[in-house]
């Protein structure tokens, strides 16, 4: 039994999804849940909020020499010859466990490209279903070596075909946003995009009736938003926020579930399909990066004395109501 996978997707950037990422896993760790993170950003910017320079220095030297230290280097082998390999983890807590990212991936990008038509076609189907699957397979080699209950994915902001591989890895999908026009925009660019991924997916599975190995369901199922801060501007007025905000569950609904908006709420907060809406905790920032911890985490030691300290327990408070929703709506 594969162990499921969250993705947290959304083709806008700016909407403060790889601290989500973060601080989630950091939170559902501290619970006492068993989490993998997954960087599958080819930015690699999870990787860089977990690990220092000289640490990701090592990893990626030692990967260029052929160990695979990283999510590339361990599907590396499938643009040669041979086959993936499991990731080495770090474990930066019990808990909790690393996959990490690489610059070097975005140079799968054009390999997923070219095996997507493969893959509907009628003559050795292994080698492109491999590929495919490559993100599926070493995650889920990751979660059996830490005993995972779940796996937390970050992905890029776009369609291209490295997050159409991290979705079809991915059992449900959370999708950050900003109370802003683009944020909409994006969610209507990506509910399509999910409901075409799913079914071409199934598509293949149906071509490939009786795989040699096994396969992800590619469900990619919706499990809710969530309303971010993080590029909302300080010369912005609650109007003009607001103006945005009121339209997100209605165009989630119609974009994402593809279900009639008739009755939905004008406030994500007040919507069940949001899961948290989480402030900016813009000060604090500077201090989480430099202690290399969660923003709820900072200490007095670290800088957060006054206003910062009462900050720190509004976020603690904030990412332990947002972790026990998840963990509840994901039946974990």
């Amino acid at each position: 039994m594969s162990t499921p996978v969250l993705t947290f997707f959304n083709n806008k950037g700016g909407v403060g999804k790889t601290s989500l990422v973060y601080h989630v896993a950091w939170m559902l760790a501290r619970k006492g849940l068993r989490v993998v993170v997954v960087d599958l950003d080819p930015q690699a910017n999870l990787t860089a909020a977990f690990l220092d320079e000289d640490r990701m220095v090592d990893l990626w030297t030692r990967g260029e020499n052929g160990a695979p230290t990283t999510i590339y280097r361990a599907i590396e082998p499938l643009v040669k010859t041979g086959d993936l390999r499991a990731a080495e983890l770090v474990r930066p807590f019990p808990e909790l466990a690393l996959v990490p990212g690489d610059l070097a991936l975005s140079g799968f990008e054009d390999r997923l490209s070219r095996e997507w038509p493969e893959s509907m076609g009628s003559g050795d189907l292994y080698r492109p279903f491999r590929i495919l699957t490559a993100f599926w397979q070493v995650i889920q080699l990751a979660a059996a070596e830490h005993r995972a209950d779940l796996v937390i994915a970050d992905v890029g902001p776009n369609l291209g075909a490295i997050n159409r591989s991290a979705l079809i890895a991915s059992d449900h999908v959370a999708v950050p946003l900003a109370a802003d026009l683009f944020s909409l925009q994006g969610l209507r660019n990506l509910g399509p995009t999910l409901q075409r991924w799913r079914a071409d997916w199934r598509k293949r599975l149906d071509n490939w009736p009786v795989p040699d190995f096994t396969l992800p369901d590619g469900k990619m199922e919706p499990v809710g938003y969530l309303v971010q801060q993080h590029s909302v501007r300080l010369d912005r007025t609650a109007k003009a926020y607001d103006r945005w905000a009121v339209r997100i569950p209605a165009e989630y609904r119609e974009s994402v579930l593809g279900t009639p908006a008739t009755n939905a709420p004008t406030d994500p907060a007040a919507d069940p399909e949001c899961l948290a809406t989480i402030k900016h905790y813009r000060s604090l920032v500077p201090m989480a990066q430099e202690a290399r911890k969660p923003i709820f985490e900072l200490t007095a030691a670290d800088g957060a004395l006054g206003a910062h300290a009462t900050s720190v327990q509004n976020a603690r408070r904030d990412f332990s109501v947002l972790a026990d929703v998840l963990w509840k709506r994901l039946s974990l």
